[in-house]
């Protein structure tokens, strides 16, 4: 059983690299539709400093659009929504901006019938060139690209510092659950289930209490030049590759090549129905070299056997440099011991854990269960939710506004115990009875 955690994060950084809208004007969501006036992109449309909050729970339905941030000084409060919560379909976010913060989101892409190979190709989150981002207590599922991933050009400028500069940088993914990457669906590349992309030259990119599951590659993939610090995170049923670092040469033609550097802490990978045997739990391509820092990091197989954790795919003079001490500070981060990681990291991890939506906790059951497996198509798995409108006002009182927490310490929806999803039978036999 899933057991209820901290409603809101209890691992926050001791430094942010943003506060986002805090302190500024708030915006109240009061519709569900796409767009027009109350609407969750209106309110991400305006400018200036401001909290998004909501007034109304459900499904927003992109219609095979994307929402698109590029105004910055944002904090979009998915925990003030009335249950269910927000659930965006049919699409995904594109943050293009600076200084945001989104919480207790879900997005949910999908195929939505759209033909094989026909170029509908949404991530269901991704940052293009932003930088001062927290991406909180998110769920994101059934991307056709990427689920979770910190990109932009690869070389803007003249060197290396201008390069950074013209990218992501200083991007937090904290305790988002990123599920179920489509395989052979409608992405013109073919089979395309993914993690995360750390795009080249990206830096700041901190990966802290998070879980993959069940995504071919990409759990994160990481390309040149880019610096990245993985704590406490948990990867389960990876495909073909878990972690992986790659500088193409066909990419990086005519540019020096840049050592890429991942530090990694505390993280599990346990193999699942869909991952080829012997998978490692890093893996080398391309060309460049990556330079690595590795401690308190498991990967066993099906059974709880200890897995390789290096290997390579590529015959190159790519070399993985071991570092002897981090190449990022760990300062401010609560990091638990990987051997007791996966019971705490599964009751906190995702949206609203307070309020669980039927997938979330279909995915983590089956992470805990050990079962399920990388699917071609949302309607495999029962399709997009249709939970009912529900609305309730924001009373700005009570909520403390520089965290966006409850006074009461309530959230909307919370509830008490263990959260399951149960058949009318199982719930029948629960009570005692029969049917």
């Amino acid at each position: 059983m899933l057991a209820l955690a901290a409603p809101h994060s209890a691992f926050a950084q001791a430094k942010d690299p943003t506060s986002g809208g805090d302190g500024g004007r708030i915006i109240r969501v009061t519709t569900l539709a796409k767009d027009g006036p109350g609407s969750l992109k209106a309110a991400i449309e305006a400018k200036g400093k401001r909290t998004v909050v909501f007034e109304v729970g459900g499904v927003i339905d992109l219609g095979r659009s994307v929402l698109e941030i590029d105004e910055p000084y944002l904090t979009i409060a998915g925990q003030t929504a009335p249950s269910p919560g927000i659930t965006i379909v049919r699409g995904g976010i594109d943050l293009k901006g600076h200084d945001v913060k989104i919480s207790h989101l879900r997005v949910m892409t999908g195929a939505d019938g759209q033909p094989h190979l026909s170029n509908w190709e949404a991530d269901a989150f991704s940052t293009v060139a932003a930088h001062n981002v927290v991406i909180e207590h998110c769920s994101f599922l059934w991307a056709i690209d990427e689920n979770m991933s910190a990109s932009g050009p690869r070389f803007t400028g003249k060197d290396v510092k201008e390069w950074r500069a013209g990218t992501s940088h200083d991007v937090l993914f904290r305790e988002n659950l990123a599920a179920e990457g489509l395989a052979n669906a409608s992405h013109p590349k073919g089979e395309h289930s993914k993690g995360s992309l750390v795009h080249d030259n990206t830096t700041g990119i901190v990966f802290y209490r998070n879980v993959w599951a069940h995504n071919m590659e990409r759990s994160p993939l990481v390309k040149g030049g880019a610096q990245v610090l993985m704590i406490n995170n948990m990867i389960y049923d990876p495909g073909h590759r878990a972690v992986h670092y790659n500088l193409m040469n066909l990419e990086w033609a005519g540019h020096p090549y840049v050592t890429g550097e991942i530090t990694a802490v505390g993280n599990v990978m346990r193999a699942g129905n869909s991952t080829v045997p012997g998978l490692p739990f890093l893996t080398l391509g391309g060309d460049g070299d990556l330079a690595w820092f590795s401690k308190d990091n498991i990967n066993v197989d099906r059974w709880g056997n200890p897995a390789p954790m290096l290997g390579r795919y590529g015959v190159t003079k790519a070399k993985v440099i071991e570092a002897p001490q981090p190449l990022a500070s760990l300062d401010g981060y609560r990091i638990t011991p990987a051997a007791t990681l996966e019971t705490d990291l599964l009751s906190t991890v995702g949206a609203r854990p307070w309020d669980r939506a039927p997938d979330d906790i279909r995915v983590l059951f089956f992470v805990a269960e050990g079962r399920g497996e990388i699917i071609d198509d949302e309607k495999l798995v029962g399709g997009y939710p249709h939970p009912a409108e529900t609305r309730a006002a924001f009373v700005d009182k009570d909520w403390n506004l520089a965290t966006m927490t409850p006074k009461s310490g309530v959230y909307p929806g919370q509830h008490a115990g263990a959260q399951e999803k149960l058949s009318e039978r199982d719930k029948a036999m629960r009570q005692g009875g029969t049917q």
